[in-house]
């Protein structure tokens, strides 16, 4: 269970703006972090805190495959996108690093910036505990959950492997 306050953008937030160009002269997810939505919301980095989440319309995440931005986004410490639709590349990226990726058609225009959220993977449910409202949400296959819990695909695979 995860419970934090709420980041609302629009549709179309491409990984130019979840982490801008200017900054891909690192890897360290730390460093990502720091600049993490500056260009759409200067503040995000200041404001945002363990476990809250980034709320969003369609196509989250569309432009370059750059992997830094799911890094950054999971590194400064939000637990979940939750968007509309997502591009596919930046979909698979974010689950590879570990981080939760939820496709709701009706949460995004019922959120506001700063609602309290609550998400419960396990049992498939997000509340807005703001309005009141919950949304049903697909519970992620065993081995994609397995994925996520462990940090992602690496570690996964280290443990598969027995490394």
């Amino acid at each position: 269970m995860k419970k934090g306050k709420s980041f609302v953008y629009g549709d179309d937030v491409d990984t130019d703006v979840i982490i801008p160009a200017r900054y891909l002269n690192t890897s360290v997810a730390a460093e990502l972090a720091e600049h993490c939505m500056e260009d759409i919301d200067k503040d995000f980095y200041k404001n945002v805190q363990k476990d809250d989440f980034i709320i969003a319309g369609d196509n989250f995440g569309c432009g370059s495959s750059r992997e830094h931005a799911p890094i950054a986004i999971k590194a400064s410490g939000v637990s979940a996108v939750i968007a509309k639709s997502f591009a596919r590349i930046f979909y698979r990226n974010a689950i590879n690093i570990g981080l939760v990726i939820i496709e709701n058609d009706k949460l995004p225009d019922e959120t506001k910036n700063g609602d309290e959220i609550c998400m419960d993977l396990e049992n498939g449910v997000v509340k807005n505990l703001t309005t009141g409202k919950e949304y049903k949400i697909t519970v992620y296959p065993k081995e994609i959950q397995e994925l996520i819990d462990i940090g992602g695909l690496v570690n996964y695979t280290k443990k598969k492997l027995g490394v």
